[in-house]
């Protein structure tokens, strides 16, 4: 209990005085015996009673979460708004009207019969700009600023609530979905519609001196016909996006293929290069044996010949790979032909003697 009450205690404990002197005074009379007891017990209760009230009525005691609204009883004028405190004011004459609260406030408007300020369904009905019903659930944090609390008064007293929060934040709210379509609501704009609300809604405030704390959106309802088309636009594009992938894949998995044969075309056709170099590579250096040394193809066919090879025939008009008197020279045995020999003429080599011819 603040000073104040403490003395209006006091001042009605004078008044039960009054009462109670009063009535042994007029007991003590109606007995024939001295009534002076009663009326000093009487006077002391009246007097105390009224100063002690008086007192009372001149100090104010506001608490840390309200500012105090002081209006002149004689004048009718608005004194300045009393901050958290004792404060003493000329009883009778400078009284408080009301007790604003600074501390924050809320204000819900929800479909939810317990959700919101008032029972029942009291979203926002709004229809946006391609013509479709939305309702939203917002709640609207704000508080009163201190130092304007005596304008506030003067503009709405105590129905600021009422009159002005509820109506002008329905009236922004419908004013701003105007804005946007439904399918943008549905989606990403709906942050940028909260943003929209809460700036339009402080700047409206702030005339009427209030300050805006926040501004939430709860939840949008959209009608049963528009959330139906959405869902089946969602699932075609889905549908749609996993047709593309599925192509995608086919493609580049056509195209792994096809650079898997093009890359082994390619190594075929090194392969076969690489051959053909080294082919041409051994031709030339087998050239240049051959060159530096002629008689290379005569071993070679020597050493190609079979070991059980005892008879030669060579033409005699064709160049000849071997030179016959080197053979003749190296084989003493070898018969040749003389030059009256037909081609097919043989060369002999001499019998080995056989034991006992």
């Amino acid at each position: 209990m603040d000073i104040g009450g403490i003395l209006g205690t006091l001042g009605l404990v004078g008044f039960v005085l009054f009462l109670v002197g009063a009535g042994l005074a007029v007991a003590s009379t109606s007995q024939g015996r001295s009534a002076r007891m009663g009326i000093l017990l009487a006077v002391a209760g009246l007097i105390v009673g009224i100063v002690f009230s008086i007192i009372g009525q001149g100090i104010i005691f506001v608490a840390p979460t309200q500012v105090a609204i002081v209006v002149n009883t004689l004048s009718g004028e608005l004194l300045p708004p009393l901050n958290s405190g004792t404060h003493i004011v000329v009883p009778i004459i400078q009284q408080v009207s009301v007790d604003y609260p600074i501390t924050q406030q809320e204000y819900t408007m929800a479909a939810g019969s317990t959700e919101g300020a008032q029972a029942g369904d009291d979203s926002v009905d709004s229809r946006t700009k391609d013509g479709q019903t939305v309702k939203l659930d917002v709640t609207v944090l704000f508080h009163i600023v201190p130092t304007e609390a005596g304008a506030l008064y003067l503009a709405w007293n105590d129905n600021y609530l009422a009159g002005f929060v509820r109506p002008t934040t329905r009236a922004i709210v419908r004013e701003v979905v105007s804005k946007y379509t439904a399918e943008q609501i549905y989606g990403e704009a709906r942050v940028q519609l909260g943003a929209d609300i809460k700036q339009s809604i402080g700047d409206r405030f702030t005339t009427e001196h209030l300050a805006l704390t926040d501004f939430l959106v709860r939840n949008i309802t959209f009608s049963q016909e528009f959330t139906t088309a959405i869902e089946q636009k969602v699932v075609a594009a889905q549908n749609l996006e996993r047709a593309k992938t599925d192509a995608l894949t086919a493609q580049t998995e056509a195209e792994g293929r096809a650079n898997a044969v093009i890359a082994a075309a390619n190594g075929d056709a090194q392969s076969v290069q690489i051959n053909a170099k080294a082919q041409a590579e051994a031709l030339r250096l087998v050239s240049e044996q051959i060159a530096a040394n002629p008689s290379l193809i005569q071993y070679e066919y020597v050493q190609k010949l079979s070991d059980k090879v005892q008879l030669i025939l060579m033409p005699s008009n064709s160049p000849f790979l071997f030179d016959l008197a080197s053979l003749a020279k190296a084989n003493p045995n070898l018969v040749i032909p003389s030059n009256g020999s037909d081609a097919t003429g043989t060369a002999t080599p001499t019998p080995t003697p056989t034991p006992g011819s």
